[in-house]
């Protein structure tokens, strides 16, 4: 399947989910308020050359979409690709402790299955392989990232993998060639103590490496001229297609 009918697809089935999402909008907690569907555009900036089919190679396959909010890429993954999905998150920092993506399995009649774990706590995974993981804005909320992307390497041929990264610290030292990453104040970014490390272009491109991944395509959107760690208006993000030195 050629990437532009994923993507139309893919938005054909965001309307239908957010339509189905109103009708049965539940009294005692709320939806994920962000369009995490709208990442298919990102994606579509990000793949080129051949890997604009990379997702004829994961479908069938099991996949992981880990910091998955409510699932809604997930459940795509598996009406539209046919993949085994688990959706992955810690209930405690998830907007509504999971329970969004659990309605939407009852809701669909999903085999979707939805599993509470926090990554830096104790790494575990449902499944010893599979195909790809989705690992999408996650990466800065986690205290301990080369763990988690070491051992991600070992158990998944592809990761789709966005973060936040800044050019320059608050104080204005430009950091965007050196290997380095920036440690947030728990009030300095959104005053949200769930972030961590904002990496530098090159820091996080060494943090692919050494955790055994390849970096097969990549790409930054937003602000891409100086951007910060900790300003809503010069937020920077990289989005990455990894595959696996250690599956093949």
């Amino acid at each position: 399947m050629d990437f532009e009918t994923l993507r139309e697809r893919a938005l054909a089935f965001r309307e239908d989910l957010l339509a189905r999402k109103d009708e049965i909008a539940p009294s005692d907690f709320g939806w994920y308020p962000y369009d995490t569907m709208a990442n298919i555009f990102h994606l579509d900036a990000l793949l080129s050359g051949p890997q604009r089919q990379v997702f004829d190679r994961i479908a069938g396959t099991r996949i992981a979409d880990i910091g998955a909010a409510d699932g809604d890429f997930g459940f795509f993954l598996e009406a539209e690709l046919g993949c085994q999905v688990d959706v992955i998150d810690n209930a405690p920092t998830n907007f509504n402790g999971l329970r969004g993506a659990r309605r939407l399995v009852a809701e669909l009649d999903s085999k979707v299955q939805v599993h509470e774990i926090d990554l830096d706590a104790q790494f575990e995974l449902p499944a010893e392989h599979y195909g790809a993981v989705f690992f999408l804005g996650l990466l800065y909320h986690l205290k301990n990232p080369f763990f988690v992307l070491e051992q991600l390497a070992e158990r998944a041929d592809l990761c789709f993998v966005s973060t936040r990264i800044a050019q320059l610290t608050p104080d204005g030292t430009r950091i965007q060639q050196q290997p380095v990453a920036y440690l947030l104040d728990p009030t300095e970014a959104n005053n949200d103590a769930t972030n961590f490390w904002i990496f530098s272009e090159a820091g996080l491109r060494r943090l692919f490496d050494r955790t055994g991944w390849e970096v097969v395509d990549f790409t930054t959107v937003g602000c891409t001229q100086d951007s910060n760690p900790s300003a809503q208006d010069r937020d920077e993000r990289a989005f990455a297609l990894l595959r696996s030195k250690r599956t093949r």
